[in-house]
């Protein structure tokens, strides 16, 4: 399988730092973004943490299905992450109608694919950064595909919903606890469903081993592991791309700020709002040094990027604790030299899987205490990866998990299927990025995660994904 970085949500445009159409540059725009989304929110996060009922009660997006129907697709944001989902999609076969970023050119190039694949072209949206307005009233959009800087993640996905439009968002899905309510009572209101597109969950070996855990190779489970351990230094200080906006986060908020990919799958193993839930977390991060390393190291001295204080600590550590009392570490690092690495472990009452490299210990195995290989146990492999596994690695999307994540959800909309992954799981797993933040200001207190399923996470059992099937 390849083991390429995860890229984390590009740009809502292109990489260069002004747009084509010159009405705005590119950098003050995606900071003053970011500036703005950290100032929302925060001063109540605890309060609202807190009190849940405060919110607008409305009845459970659990389990509905889609409309069975050949989905029609609009795309906001078709930088570099925004274009490698298209390409995706249309290996796929979705249809594509409607195209939004602020930089023309990128628009252009997405239309020309779509084009390439034997679609018409699709309609163009690029005059402002409030296009998207206009591609979300269009009636011919059954779903909406957002992959723009983490700031535009819940305007954009609650305005597509208001309009009726199901609407898939890149990870993560929302950055404080506020904006992870607005997009539960925004879906319950609305009828639609949000998706956070967390590839990861998609994975070869990632749905190997929740088939495992399903089939109870590993007993009762008792804790996990994960994260993002990425060395993104080169990215975060580029003049294209995510360094136009993603470093800034670096500058306003101390916790975990990108939980998802290493959570995303050990919340499935554990069964997370399907028979258990995440109940507090308590999180202590390092020093902040890597930044200031590679600076030091790379930018001159009159680069104006020597005036920003990073405050971000290099490795944060949150731990939780589930209502059944499992327990699950998730870390954090985009700041210093290592391998990749998302941990993803799972353990159990007979057995152990980590991977990174994927490796397994059963009680009873041969080898004494000598890890055994994961390729033993192929007989678990997930139908999509056997059915779709050879046009997935074809696509590309890192290793093939985006295609299979793509596939499996145009799949369930045109059999009128619920989708594997809902608005509770995009709060969810989203939520340790800003309780982290919590939890840290208050000297690592334990920071409670609201329950946003307002209790119904009784009420089912088990990923869906497990069982998934084409």
């Amino acid at each position: 399988m390849d083991e390429r970085p995860i890229e984390a949500s590009q740009s809502l445009a292109a990489e260069s730092e002004t747009a084509a159409h010159g009405s705005v540059s590119r950098r003050s725009f995606l900071q003053a973004g970011a500036a703005s989304a950290i100032g929302l929110g925060l001063s109540s996060l605890e309060a609202t943490a807190r009190t849940p009922e405060a919110h607008v009660q409305g009845k459970t997006m659990m389990d509905v299905p889609f409309e069975a129907k050949e989905p029609q697709l609009g795309i906001i944001g078709v930088g570099g992450r925004g274009t490698s989902l298209l390409e995706d999609l249309l290996a796929a076969n979705a249809q594509v109608r409607a195209i939004c970023d602020v930089v023309p050119g990128k628009a252009k190039n997405a239309q020309q694919l779509i084009e390439k694949a034997g679609q018409h072209g699709p309609e163009l949206y690029t005059e402002s950064d409030r296009a998207y307005e206009r591609l979300v009233a269009r009636d011919d959009l059954d779903l909406v595909i957002i992959a723009t800087p983490w700031r535009w993640h819940v305007p954009m996905a609650a305005a597509g919903m208001q309009k009726g439009k199901h609407v898939a968002v890149e990870v993560p899905a929302a950055t404080t606890i506020d904006d992870c309510w607005q997009l539960v009572n925004t879906s319950e209101a609305t009828r639609r469903h949000c998706i956070m597109l967390e590839n990861c969950c998609y994975g070869y070996n990632e749905t190997l081993v929740l088939r495992m855990v399903r089939a109870g190779v590993f007993g009762d489970l008792l804790y996990g592991e994960g994260g993002y351990l990425h060395d993104l230094r080169e990215e975060l200080f580029s003049n294209k791309g995510e360094g136009l906006w993603r470093r800034t986060v670096h500058t306003q908020r101390n916790g975990n700020l990108y939980p998802t990919h290493g959570l995303g799958p050990v919340a499935n193993y554990m069964s997370i709002n399907r028979g258990d839930r995440f109940d507090y977390l308590v999180s202590m991060s390092t020093p902040q040094r890597g930044l200031d390393v590679y600076r030091s190291a790379h930018l001159e001295k009159g680069d104006p990027r020597w005036a920003e204080r990073y405050i971000t600590g290099d490795m944060n550590t949150s731990l939780i604790k589930t209502a059944h009392g499992l327990t699950l570490t998730l870390k954090h690092d985009v700041s210093n030299p290592r391998p990749y690495d998302r941990i993803n472990t799972v353990a159990g009452t007979k057995g152990i899987f980590a991977d990174y490299p994927p490796r397994i210990y059963l009680d009873g195995q041969k080898g004494e205490e000598a890890w055994a290989s994961l390729d033993a146990f192929k007989e678990y492999e997930h139908p999509l990866w056997k059915q779709e596994g050879d046009v997935a690695r074809k696509a590309g999307g890192h290793g093939g998990m985006d295609f299979i994540m793509v596939y499996r959800l145009l799949d369930c909309m045109r059999k009128g299927l619920p989708p594997d992954m809902d608005v509770y799981d995009a709060a969810s797993w989203s939520a340790p990025g800003p309780l982290s933040l919590t939890s840290l200001q208050e000297g690592s207190a334990p920071a409670k995660f609201p329950d946003f399923t307002r209790g119904h996470w009784h009420d089912r059992s088990g990923s869906p994904i497990a069982g998934a099937i084409s």
